[in-house]
């Protein structure tokens, strides 16, 4: 959705490793926000965008308007695909997946593309675009970039830039606790100690609005404690002087 940084242009050098010709499309996307106040207060810089995409090896950027792309007004069907479209993200942002899937479904149709590079770090919408792909568009391969974190270790994320320092100083105790219920699953505490541990460090924590913590499925997003469990990710989401902001890691097995 534009405003790229470093984890965009990673995904954009991955594509044009894999790819002889890398299209980045940039549109902030109306129907998979569900407060206006967010669509628009989104950072937007297509130019400066445009120029970030080249350098990290892009050969075209696709910026069509939603008008455009929709072929009118902007609007989202339905969809039901159980835990994946209506836990987590799609719990606490009603509509959201519906304006992924929307979006997605018509960039795909538009760019006809044989590869798709999505980022690790939205990864509720990595797997909606998996399942998206298997559905309607079989001949796309989706390939998941990892998750970029600045030198401090917060998640790359183009809200960032409506941190002030000590806001982004405050965000980093998302990815501290993540690590830490990482760490105890791994040292042998069970899931459900390490996350009341966590979910009790960020209830405290002055300046972060906790959403949710949890070890999920990476692939259906449904709640996944038991240690033979695959795929475990623990997630968190939270607003940090009025930003969301999500985060992930994978859990050790």
């Amino acid at each position: 959705m534009g405003a790229l940084h470093d984890g965009h242009a990673s995904l954009i050098r991955t594509a044009a490793a894999q790819c002889d010709l890398v299209v980045v499309s940039i549109l902030v996307n109306p129907t998979q926000f569900n407060e206006s106040s967010d669509f628009e207060s989104y950072p937007r810089a297509l130019e400066s965008d445009a120029q970030k995409a080249q350098t990290a090896g892009a050969d075209a950027v696709f910026a069509p308007s939603a008008e455009d792309l929709y072929g009118g007004t902007p609007e989202a069907p339905s969809v039901d695909w159980g835990a994946l479209t209506s836990a987590y993200e799609g719990a606490h942002r009603p509509g959201h997946f519906d304006g992924v899937v929307a979006v997605v479904d018509l960039l795909f149709d538009a760019v006809q593309p044989k590869v798709a590079v999505f980022g690790e770090k939205d990864l509720q919408q990595v797997a909606v675009v998996k399942r998206l792909a298997k559905e309607r568009h079989p001949e796309v391969h989706v390939v998941v970039g990892s998750l970029i974190r600045d030198a401090h270790g917060l998640a790359l994320s183009s809200r960032n830039s409506r941190l002030s320092p000590e806001g982004l100083r405050t965000a980093l105790s998302l990815s501290r606790c993540l690590r830490a219920v990482d760490e105890a699953v791994g040292s042998g505490d069970s899931v459900e100690l390490a996350l009341g541990r966590s979910r009790a460090e960020l209830d405290a924590l002055a300046g972060v609005e906790l959403e949710y913590l949890d070890v999920v499925d990476a692939q259906t997003f449904e709640p996944a404690h038991v240690p033979s469990h695959p795929h475990r990710h623990v997630v968190v989401a939270a607003h940090v002087e009025g930003v969301r902001l999500i985060d992930n890691v994978p859990l050790r097995t």
